[in-house]
């Protein structure tokens, strides 16, 4: 009855370890910065931002240089002008300079949510593709390995190229 409750034990203990070597063999990384940052598509995404961040400081400039001109005019004229007029043109002023101020933080909040439509498909495309391959290989977990998401040691399977490969890059 003893050796029987020893081989018992073995047996299970046998058991409970090659479960977990076989739950370590279905895990593998990626580093999903990289695997976005390599595809084609944020290049152009990229671009596409970039343009829009140039037209908006284009405009923000031309604004600027507008009120610019209108201070350099006003501060000449101001003492040719009554009182009322210069309090008159101080709050002009004022309106532009709040006008500019109100369309920099629209820029930037249209910014970031173009920045938010372009990439998300991107990100959803990557996240299809490693889910693919992943369960294709029989992979039950997936950690990002991008540098900061906490991963300290990366020495399993990794499937960037494998994702790549699936991407067609």
């Amino acid at each position: 009855m003893k050796h029987f409750r020893l081989l018992l034990i073995a047996i299970v203990l046998f058991a409970s370890s090659t479960s977990f070597v076989t739950a370590q063999e279905k895990m593998a990384h990626i580093d999903t910065q990289a695997l976005v940052e390599a595809m084609p598509e944020m290049k152009s995404a990229q671009s596409q931002l970039e343009k829009l961040q140039k037209t908006y400081d284009t405009e923000i400039k031309a604004m600027a240089k507008e009120l610019e001109t209108k201070i350099k005019q006003y501060d000449g004229e101001a003492s040719t002008k009554t009182e009322e007029e210069n309090a008159k043109r101080i709050q002009e002023v004022q309106g532009m300079q709040n006008n500019i101020q109100a369309y920099r933080q629209q820029a930037l909040k249209d910014l970031q949510q173009k920045e938010v439509d372009i990439f998300q498909p991107i990100l959803e495309k990557a996240r299809t593709a490693i889910q693919k391959v992943a369960r294709a290989q029989g992979i039950q977990y997936v950690l990002d390995s991008a540098t900061g998401n906490g991963v300290i040691l990366a020495d399993g399977k990794d499937l960037l190229a494998d994702v790549k490969k699936e991407l067609g890059m």
